[in-house]
């Protein structure tokens, strides 16, 4: 999991909030780490189970280009921080399952699926394979490969290297796939530039820094605005927002928990995890960290699956991943060499490992199939996690409504989609009568 130290500042980094403005790639690094080794180390001690912590990826596209074109970075972040709470008021109050089990089990599938989908798309587009409009030929399809409907330049040659060293790796199943491909690829790309100086990788160059250790620095620590959001967006949009972090911080600690608690052979006769509620709090203050850190939102890794496969079966190996993690904090510049075109072949594998939920969706049965398939397409085609889940829960309550089914629908998910209807109406209204 070592590679969200550089994942995570390329997503959160590639990206502009409302006013144009980045986020420092090397306080990024500093962010992630910090919250990383100190939140898995409180797993370790407080829940007792072999659960590393770290930022979420997934979680993380839909703060970075979702939520930061709508608001200020400060203002973003401090929705994750209002997320993390909700999530840590949900566990204490005994509702989170109650919140889980509103939503059908494959519209859950389905979300995971999306945002897979949604990743890999960023890869490919952060390493320049595909283009959006307008691009260069000034062509009339929505995207096309690379800037000129052809792969052209060393930097995307890096990114298809990469991509086949990681499936290659993958395929072998080699442990720290992902890992050995962005080192490698880096490694490649630091003598490409050294050798033709180009000029074209995007937000970081791969030269070699002339420092490997630096103090860390803690500038984006405390960055964060709890309710600016509303004042830049208006109340509706931040309450789907909100939501849709939520949903995904659920879908990814609920089934990394329990994965890989029974992995480790710790659930008891019930099939259930001993001391849950303490796991799900910590995991929830996790997100209250990773916003006010400006590292966006934190959840349990299913990476945790190595320790457990040489082991571990306490909270005693997440001592030893938080110091790592710590340690990385001194290590800045080498983490911020890496370019996107390294990183990007980790986006893609992600996108694919997320994707393999689809199996668990039943195609035959339309009910549940069509709202899926709008929850998987919409999300990358409209470039918006948040729209993929409107579309589908959205679908789901009006294909039960003319089949008469009302009374299977949860009244939560009726609520739910009742404001996604208004967050996608709201817009064309205010045109047809002129309202601004």
């Amino acid at each position: 999991m070592a590679y969200i130290l550089v994942l995570n500042p390329i997503i959160l980094g590639s990206a502009k909030d409302k006013f144009g403005h980045h986020l420092d790639s090397g306080q990024l690094v500093t962010a992630t780490a910090l919250v990383a080794a100190v939140m898995t180390v409180i797993m370790g001690v407080g829940g007792n189970l072999p659960l590393a912590i770290a930022a979420g990826l997934g979680l993380n596209a839909v703060v970075a280009f979702q939520i930061a074109p709508l608001m200020s970075w400060p203002d973003a972040m401090g929705l994750v921080v209002i997320e993390g709470v909700i999530i840590c008021v949900l566990v204490l109050t005994g509702l989170r399952e109650a919140v889980m089990n509103a939503i059908p089990q494959q519209l859950k599938h389905a979300i995971g699926v999306g945002i897979g989908l949604f990743i890999a798309f960023i890869g490919f587009v952060d390493a320049g394979f595909v283009s959006r409009i307008p691009d260069v030929a000034n062509t009339t399809v929505p995207v096309q490969l690379g800037a000129t409907g052809s792969l052209t330049g060393w930097p995307v040659l890096v990114f298809c290297l990469g991509v086949l060293l990681t499936i290659g790796l993958m395929a072998r199943k080699v442990k720290g796939a992902i890992l050995i491909s962005i080192v490698t690829t880096t490694v490649l790309a630091v003598i490409i530039n050294s050798a033709a100086d180009i000029k074209s990788w995007g937000l970081t160059t791969p030269k070699i820094p002339s420092d490997v250790v630096a103090a860390p620095d803690f500038g984006l620590v405390g960055h964060f605005s709890l309710f600016g959001g509303f004042g830049e967006t208006g109340a509706l949009t931040v309450v789907l927002l909100i939501f849709t972090l939520i949903l995904s911080d659920f879908f990814d600690a609920m089934g990394t928990i329990v994965g890989i608690s029974a992995e480790a052979g710790l659930l008891d006769d019930e099939g259930k995890v001993p001391g849950i509620g303490r796991v799900l709090f910590i995991d929830g203050a996790a997100a209250v960290a990773g916003g006010a850190a400006s590292a966006s939102s934190n959840t349990a890794y299913i990476e945790s699956a190595a320790g457990v496969g040489e082991g571990s079966r306490t909270g005693f190996s997440n001592l030893v991943t938080g110091g790592m993690f710590a340690l990385a904090l001194f290590l800045t510049p080498l983490l911020t060499i890496v370019p996107l075109q390294a990183a990007a072949p980790a986006l893609v594998a992600v996108g694919f490992l997320m994707m393999t939920q689809v199996k668990h969706i039943e195609w035959d049965d339309y009910e549940i199939a069509i709202p899926a398939f709008l929850t998987i397409a919409a999300m990358p085609f409209s470039y918006s996690i948040t729209n993929g889940i409107g579309a589908g829960f959205v679908a789901y309550v009006v294909i039960k409504a003319v089949l008469g089914k009302l009374r299977e629908v949860h009244w939560l998910l009726w609520a739910v989609s009742a404001l996604f209807l208004v967050y996608f109406a709201i817009d064309p209204v205010r045109q047809l009568f002129g309202v601004k």
